[in-house]
Order: C-alpha cells, then sequence, then structure tokens
C-alpha cells in the first residue's frame, strides 16, 4: 500500500489483465478460453481492503477458445445463448482478509437470468507508481463453478464412457487496474 491513500476508484488496464476459464474435454484434457470484452468499476479502500466493492460485466459473445466452431456452440443457445443474455456480471457483496495478501471475495454472479453465490479467492499482489505517474494495483484470483448451476445443461454422451464437457469450470482472473484521477473540486 502507498500511505496516506484512501478510497478510490481503479479503471481496468486491459492491456495486462485477463478473464480465462477452463473446463475438462472429454475427461482427459483441459480446454482453455478467454473473454476479451469485459469491464466494470472497482472501488479499492487503501486502508482497508475488505472496504472494497467490485462489479464486472462480460460480453458473454466475446468467448474465445482458439476454435471459431467451438466459440460459435459456446455462443449459441446450448451454452450463453448471447443473443438472448449478452453480458453475465459479478458483484461483490464482502471481501474478507485471509492473510497479509490473500483475501476471499463473496459475490453474485449472474448468468442467463440465474444468479448464484460465487467465491473468489484473491491474492493481492501490490501497488505502486508506475512511468507515466499513475498508481496501478494487482491482483489474481480464481474461482470454480458448476456450469449446470446456471443452466448451461448441454453434453454428449462418450462411446467409452463419461462425457464430452466437464460440468466444473475453472476461472482464473489477473487484474492490473491503474487508480482513476481525482475529480477537480
Amino acid at each position: 500500500m502507498i500511505a496516506g491513500m484512501t478510497a478510490s476508484n481503479w479503471n481496468f488496464d486491459h492491456s495486462h489483465s485477463t478473464v480465462n476459464f477452463h473446463v475438462r474435454h472429454m475427461m482427459i484434457a483441459k480446454v482453455h478460453g478467454r473473454f476479451s470484452k469485459w469491464g466494470g468499476t472497482l472501488l479499492l479502500d487503501n486502508s482497508d481492503l475488505t472496504n472494497s466493492k467490485l462489479e464486472v460485466s462480460i460480453e458473454t459473445a466475446s468467448v474465445d477458445t482458439r476454435d471459431e466452431k467451438r466459440d460459435g456452440h459456446l455462443r449459441s443457445a446450448d451454452f450463453f445463448d448471447s443473443e438472448r443474455f449478452p453480458t453475465m456480471t459479478y458483484k461483490s457483496t464482502s471481501v474478507t482478509k485471509i492473510s497479509d495478501d490473500e483475501y476471499e471475495v463473496l459475490g453474485e454472479l449472474t448468468l442467463r437470468e440465474t444468479t448464484k453465490p460465487v467465491k473468489l479467492t484473491v491474492e493481492y499482489n501490490g501497488t505502486g507508481k508506475d512511468p507515466w505517474g499513475g498508481t496501478r494495483a494487482g491482483f489474481s484470483a480464481k474461482a470454480t463453478i458448476n456450469r449446470k448451476d446456471f443452466g448451461l445443461h448441454w453434453n454428449a454422451a462418450l462411446e467409452a464412457g463419461g462425457v464430452l464437457v466437464g460440468e466444473k469450470v475453472e476461472i482464473n482472473l489477473e487484474i492490473e487496474a491503474v487508480q482513476a484521477a481525482a475529480a477537480a473540486a
């Protein structure tokens, strides 16, 4: 932390941040993907990070697994149904300090009109001045959800047993944020 700072708004630095996920494929491998279009608000209370707030909106059609056919299927009604549900959102409800650099963020994830509690395990990576006169903060976060809890039920049985797509989705976030300029009085 930088001494003397108080609660303030921060902007996500998309060129230094990622919203990634992975899920089992055919029960033997993991397919990785990301969302390229997302944004939101981050209010950090630098004197006590447990008073911080987070709201994020992710464009479901921005899913990218490096396979256009698979991405099209993920955008379809079988999964995200991006035409009917163009965004998913996450809103924090509480932040608890676990250790010097680890926090638990509880929040509500809304996907396909279903809202469920989701816990993020967050590592605070520090705050510092950048070469351009700004102040930056870094965070790494992880969560695991069951896609069926959000109405993403599609699957296909495999001839050898098992299913094509796993139910557990692991989410990994790398976030760098820049403190917003203070408004003139």
